[in-house]
């Protein structure tokens, strides 16, 4: 396996997982910043094993990735990772993409939502979404994966379920979505720094946020009709985390969710990663920081007829890196939660 784009949050939390993974083996990682400093220097906390000790990261090309490793996560911004993509699956190996590059299907929408063309149309159909609860058949045999960003996640898997049971009108959907400031990725820019960000709560990318091209390319999929939704994604002072709250409109269930209920056990009872709670347990970000599990709960408001749909994530790791691994065990066929419990 080869991590590129390594010394980012994800590339590292890629590592992390990597380096305890039962069947995987980490032959390369290249970041330009850390070319030549072995991944225990930039990466203390996994300074006890033994690969990150001998393993250097390199500023390597694609083609010599490829020669070394069969299968390649990308960890790099939009734009740049498409660069990598073409000529790592011209050279045979197989690719999971974290950045947006492939998971929006058509070219124009991509250009309207990341500002430039995009560098690989030809392959936009090839990629596969890499939402394992959803699209796990079509993962096994894929070459390109296109992993969903953390917010899509919290919002597309409480939702597609429902969508597809026609529980709820497409043309109702609302969320809110609360996200730690590792969503922005690791960089320096003033409105992330410590004294901007803490004892402070932020809406941004007010009214369109990148994530929905995919949210509403996804669930107009699950609909069967074109659904646009209204998306607030808001920053909140801590590290890591997602909150969503989504709000429908019914159609026919009145008070009684136990359809609901019924649509979530029916579509995730085999999904290692998705608790439903039950009773009067609510997501709680800190019961799924550093695990790739999304906790999902749901009631009904009888004052206002709506449904309020709630779920919790690490935006890190099931929004991340953790499903990454996901796709990855799928692929080769191995157990689908090898190296995430």
């Amino acid at each position: 396996m080869a991590v590129v784009g390594a010394s980012g949050y994800t590339g590292e939390e890629l590592v992390r997982l990597l380096l305890r993974h039962p069947q995987a083996e980490l032959v390369a990682a290249t970041s330009r910043q850390f070319a030549g400093k072995s991944l225990a220097e930039v990466f203390p906390r996994s300074a006890h094993h033994s690969t990150a000790k001998t393993l250097k990261f390199t500023d390597a090309s694609p083609e010599k990735i490829a020669a070394e490793a069969q299968l390649v996560f990308l960890a790099l911004p939009h734009g740049v990772a498409v660069e990598f993509a073409a000529p790592l699956l011209g050279a045979g190996a197989r690719v999971i993409d974290l950045s947006a590059d492939f998971r929006i299907k058509n070219a124009e929408t991509y250009r309207e939502f990341y500002g430039h063309e995009h560098g690989a149309p030809n392959l936009l159909a090839d990629a596969v979404y890499g939402l394992p609860e959803i699209y796990g058949d079509k993962l096994r045999d894929a070459r390109l994966v296109a992993c969903p960003g953390c917010y899509p996640t919290s919002i597309l898997l409480p939702t597609i379920p429902l969508l597809r049971k026609k529980l709820i009108k497409p043309a109702s959907i609302i969320a809110n979505s609360l996200s730690g400031v590792s969503g922005a990725g690791r960089k320096a820019e003033l409105d992330y720094l410590f004294v901007e960000c803490n004892e402070s709560v932020r809406p941004y990318g007010v009214p369109k946020h990148r994530h929905l091209a995919e949210i509403e390319q996804e669930l107009s999929v699950a609909a069967g009709d074109p659904v646009t939704i209204q998306f607030t994604p808001h920053l909140v002072p801590v590290n890591r985390g997602i909150l969503t709250t989504l709000y429908f409109a019914p159609t026919d269930i009145g008070q009684d969710v136990t359809q609901v209920e019924a649509a979530f056990r029916e579509r995730y009872a085999n999904a290692p990663f998705v608790r439903l709670l039950d009773d009067k347990a609510l997501p709680d970000t800190k019961n799924v920081t550093g695990s790739n599990f999304i906790e999902i709960a749901w009631r009904h408001d009888p004052r206002t007829g709506r449904l309020i749909v709630m779920s919790a994530e690490d935006n890190l790791v099931k929004g991340a890196s953790g499903q990454a691994i996901q796709c990855f065990n799928l692929m080769c066929g191995y157990e689908e939660t090898a190296g995430l419990l």
